[in-house]
């Protein structure tokens, strides 16, 4: 019998969940939506040491609270100093989809004035422990995967991971391109339309990822409440978006290859430039080989080329099993710093 006969429920022990005790922590407590303003505070922070070029937005952080999946009460972490200020925060997310695995996402930080002071490891150990019991509910027979990333500068959070059992699974690289070099454009193979993304083809282009993406390391499908999260933030951009479009025998529009933009102007002043964020770019599986990849990003680096955007920015992983990386190094992008997914699986 292997483990995935068995469900989660019947091979996870669930620990006892224990609020860490540290000196400089004079509370810990469950996050509630009244905290962002606190939350976008400690993340600001935390951004300008770990990767200032590249912040998170009240959106990114509203939706991962706003989850279906997610109960405040039980699923996150908030610690506060003697006099009120948010310290540090964590969330443990469990993945709406479950085809293949059930994934929970661990997610947080420390304040870097309160660092370096054992705070992040008692956070992550609480965090892995609630991680433990949402999966000692599951009835899924599936592998079960908590997952941490952590920044390539981050050494004491690699260090912290490793420490709580997790391994280092994977490598996304990030990768740049300037604008001000020119963008030839590729003709597909394919007898397809290359459009902008339009609110009737969002949930063709969601189909279209979870296909593109079903054979990547750690990707699950996408749900229409996550998609619609995405797709409905202030910085995503349809208009700047590029999708390929076929018509069906059936006469309906199908997305079969994207291109999809988020542009957070926040980032813009610690980068020095404007630049814009490529959040997927894929075909699906029965339209690969027709030249739709490099059609779909020429496109895409053209619209932002239009507007006066100075540099494109994606990541990839470092093991793409369709070669993402080769090709966007022929595209002219080139590599910078790297992240680090960690895995605890059960």
């Amino acid at each position: 019998m292997t483990v995935t006969s068995v469900p989660l429920r019947d091979r996870v022990a669930a620990p006892e969940l224990v609020l860490p005790q540290h000196p400089d922590i004079a509370r810990w407590r469950p996050a509630t939506l009244d905290d962002l303003d606190a939350m976008m505070v400690l993340m600001d922070a935390a951004d300008r040491v770990d990767h200032p070029a590249s912040t998170t937005t009240r959106a990114e952080v509203e939706n991962a609270l706003r989850s279906s999946k997610l109960i405040m009460a039980t699923d996150t972490l908030v610690g506060e100093s003697s006099s009120g200020v948010l310290i540090a925060a964590g969330v443990v997310a469990e993945a709406q989809a479950q085809s293949t695995r059930v994934q929970v996402y661990l997610e947080g930080t420390v304040h870097p004035q309160w660092r370096d002071r054992g705070i992040g490891r008692q956070l992550l150990a609480w965090q892995r422990d609630r991680a433990l019991q949402i999966l000692s509910t599951s009835p899924h027979a599936l592998p079960g995967w908590i997952m941490v990333d952590q920044e390539q500068g981050n050494i004491a959070g690699q260090h912290v991971s490793e420490r709580a059992g997790f391994a280092l699974a994977r490598y996304f690289t990030e990768m740049e391109r300037r604008l001000s070099d020119p963008v030839d454009p590729v003709e597909p193979l394919a007898d397809v339309r290359i459009v902008p993304l339009t609110d009737d083809l969002v949930d063709s282009a969601r189909l279209a990822r979870n296909d593109a993406f079903r054979d990547h390391w750690g990707s699950q499908p996408t749900t229409s409440e996550r998609w619609e999260h995405m797709t409905s933030s202030p910085e995503f951009r349809k208009d700047l978006s590029r999708v390929a479009v076929e018509t069906t025998d059936a006469g309906e529009q199908r997305v079969v290859a994207f291109a999809l933009i988020s542009v957070n102007k926040r980032d813009w002043e610690a980068a020095g430039y404007s630049k814009a964020y490529i959040e997927y770019i894929g075909v699906v599986r029965d339209h690969r080989g027709e030249r739709l990849a490099p059609a779909i990003i020429t496109a895409a680096l053209q619209s932002l080329r239009d507007v006066g955007i100075e540099r494109a920015t994606l990541d990839v992983d470092s093991e793409s099993p369709t070669g993402a990386n080769t090709l966007y190094e022929r595209m002219g992008f080139t590599a910078g710093e790297r992240g680090f997914s960690y895995v605890l699986e059960v």
